[in-house]
């Protein structure tokens, strides 16, 4: 079977050290392969270098397969240093190429430190994401946030409530949905996929006493998708579309801002989440956590995002493969 690649991500956070714990429970279930700098990994961590995606599949299970770069130097936990961004990129763009040509399954990615990145190899992408969709060529993707009991998809992410309802187009969410349909058919296997669309003001706005954002953009948006064939509920008052009974009823909820969407699965599941990256050409997942320095090195950081994530990427994969 093929490895799922873990790209290193920042080496002065807690990547090195969930990646190997998240080896250490998954290396009889699924083949890893890490790329980065070795010395970056903890102390006493057992590797074996490979040259090759493929060696990685047949490297004792006892040993990490580790596809080796040179960083320049060696890492001091909780100290991000910029003379490293130009690795953690080039682990990110290695980890997609070998998805691309079928070396690898997916790819997983450890949390990498933007501003280490724009002082040390200027940056200039927001985030992995954004990266992410230059390498592959794409020029849409959409961020879902998942767990054994949600899937949230926000259709607007990093940007201030107040600016919110003026980015919020009618072009903007109808992409949003039509790529979550795609990758819940695609990656997650769903013949029919059932989605819940949040309103954006309270109570759904409450036939416009309350905002007419969901009258004017959102209802027309939904009725010329359902008009497709798609299976959408909504707008929906987001305080009580979380609920198990509510969540019983569809199997992603688009939602139209970034908090609308994180609060509640985060609550339900706050170290299982996984950001999945839909749109792409590859699957890519991640943890849903940051770097973490105020604890990186100590062997206390939690793998179990991590953990998710790999098992997430790999049970895509086996939905793309069917």
């Amino acid at each position: 079977m093929k490895p799922i690649a873990i790209s290193c991500g920042e080496p002065a956070g807690i990547g090195p050290e969930i990646a190997v714990a998240a080896w250490a429970a998954l290396r009889d279930e699924v083949p890893l392969i890490w790329i980065g700098d070795p010395r970056h990994l903890p102390a006493g961590t057992p590797f074996t270098q490979v040259r090759t995606a493929a060696e990685a599949a047949q490297t004792n299970s006892a040993h990490l397969p580790v596809l080796a770069d040179d960083f320049g130097s060696g890492v001091i936990a909780g100290r991000p240093d910029p003379a490293h961004a130009k690795g953690v990129i080039r682990a990110i763009a290695t980890g997609v190429d070998l998805v691309q040509t079928g070396q690898a399954r997916a790819l997983c990615t450890a949390p990498i430190h933007k501003a280490a990145l724009i002082d040390g190899a200027a940056f200039a992408y927001p985030g992995h994401t954004e990266y992410l969709a230059a390498l592959c060529g794409t020029e849409q993707v959409v961020m879902m946030l998942a767990c054994d009991v949600l899937r949230v998809v926000p259709a607007t992410i990093h940007i201030p409530l107040a600016k919110v309802p003026t980015r919020l187009t009618a072009s903007l969410l109808r992409d949003t949905i039509q790529i979550t349909d795609a990758a819940l058919r695609c990656d997650f296997g769903i013949a029919k996929p059932r989605i819940a669309v949040a309103g954006l003001n309270p109570h759904a706005g409450e036939d416009g006493k309350m905002g007419r954002e969901e009258i004017d953009l959102i209802i027309p948006v939904l009725n010329a998708l359902r008009a497709t064939g798609l299976d959408i509920r909504g707008p929906l008052s987001a305080d009580t579309m979380f609920h198990a009974t509510a969540r019983a009823g569809y199997d992603a909820a688009v939602c139209m801002y970034h908090d609308q969407a994180l609060i509640p699965i985060k609550t339900l599941d706050f170290s299982g989440g996984v950001n999945v990256t839909l749109g792409l050409p590859i699957i890519r997942t991640s943890p849903d956590h940051g770097t973490a320095f105020d604890i990186a090195g100590k062997g206390v950081a939690d793998p179990t995002s991590m953990i998710a994530a790999i098992r997430m990427a790999a049970k895509m994969a086996d939905a793309r493969a069917d």
